[in-house]
């Protein structure tokens, strides 16, 4: 009876499991499946599209025009109007009109390169940065140490809404606003202020269940606190160090709120999660190329995710526990 009823438990315990992985798998795949599919089959039924293209992709990409199917509600108008004129004086307005059919593709890359390189740099920045501060703070002794380690965690005690207007009034009165790249500066300032609290926790903490005798010896050796640093303390400590470039970097990649305030006035600087909304908005508002460019927007972190996995894994539970 007892071997029944545990039976029973792993059978209900393993469908649970599965149903549970279907529900969270089930949207990335529908995602996925919509990317490779024609505008006009965005809804068709089932996941394995009926007959699969990369045209999404290929627009996106930039080596595909993108032409809208249908004028514009202004550009309907705009042919009532002239429907009566003479046709000398239809043919430029009409010229016009259908010249303006085929867009500019969606500039998907350059979204894509403006939220790389300020997500790549500013989680790059804070890394290097706990680095030096997790390691006096875990072994260098001066007044207030603990208090001061302790009350760099108060930043997340406030919500971004609450920071985004004294921030960007702060950043209005110190000039770093009127332009697209003072608002990237801005950005990375704001990044990297997000960042580098639990970046200095988490590293300083880890740092201390590395020996001292190991940079004991090294001193004695003529090693100087540099060389502690660069040859013991940052191989030693990689899968934290990855653990916290990985937490950095999802924090600029998926920022919204900070990038709507500083950079929505200028187009050309958009980062990936401004130009996704924008999307919604623009001629390129079609289902099919939604999905690809979420799909693209979620490869940078799977590849990251991938090639430091065994990093990761290491890092996730350390410091942890201080011994």
């Amino acid at each position: 009876m007892v071997k029944r009823k545990s039976i029973l438990k792993s059978i209900l315990f393993y469908l649970a499991i599965f149903a549970l992985v279907i529900f969270v798998v089930y949207p990335f795949i529908w995602m996925l499946s919509v990317s490779f599919r024609y505008d006009s089959d965005a809804f068709d039924p089932g996941v394995i599209p009926k007959r699969p293209t990369i045209n999404a992709y290929m627009e996106l990409l930039g080596l595909k025009e993108s032409i809208r199917d249908e004028l514009s509600n202004e550009e309907k108008q705009l042919l009532d109007l002239v429907k009566d004129l003479p046709e000398e004086q239809q043919k430029p307005i009409l010229d016009k009109i259908y010249s303006q059919r085929k867009k500019e593709s969606f500039p998907f890359l350059r979204f894509f390169l403006n939220s790389l390189l300020i997500a790549g740099l500013s989680s790059l920045i804070s890394v290097i940065i706990s680095i030096f501060g997790a390691y006096a703070f875990s072994r260098i002794k001066f007044p207030g140490r603990g208090t001061i380690q302790k009350s760099v965690l108060l930043v997340y005690l406030f919500g971004g809404t609450i920071l985004a207007v004294p921030l960007y009034q702060i950043f209005v009165k110190i000039g770093m606003t009127g332009n697209g790249y003072k608002g990237l500066v801005s950005l990375f300032v704001i990044y990297l202020v997000q960042t580098l609290p639990v970046s200095l926790y988490m590293l300083g903490n880890y740092f201390r269940t590395i020996p001292e005798t190991i940079e004991e010896a090294a001193i004695i050796d003529g090693s100087s606190r540099i060389g502690i640093i660069t040859k013991i303390i940052i191989p030693l400590s990689l899968p934290a160090i990855i653990t916290v470039f990985i937490y950095a970097f999802m924090i600029g990649w998926n920022e919204y709120l900070f990038a709507s305030i500083f950079i929505r006035p200028y187009p050309q600087f958009y980062t990936l999660p401004i130009g996704l909304n924008e999307i919604f908005y623009s001629d390129h508002a079609i289902w099919t190329k939604m999905m690809a460019a979420s799909v693209m927007t979620s490869i940078p972190v799977i590849i990251l995710f991938m090639t430091m996995e065994k990093y990761l894994v290491g890092g996730l539970t350390a410091g942890g526990v201080k011994e």
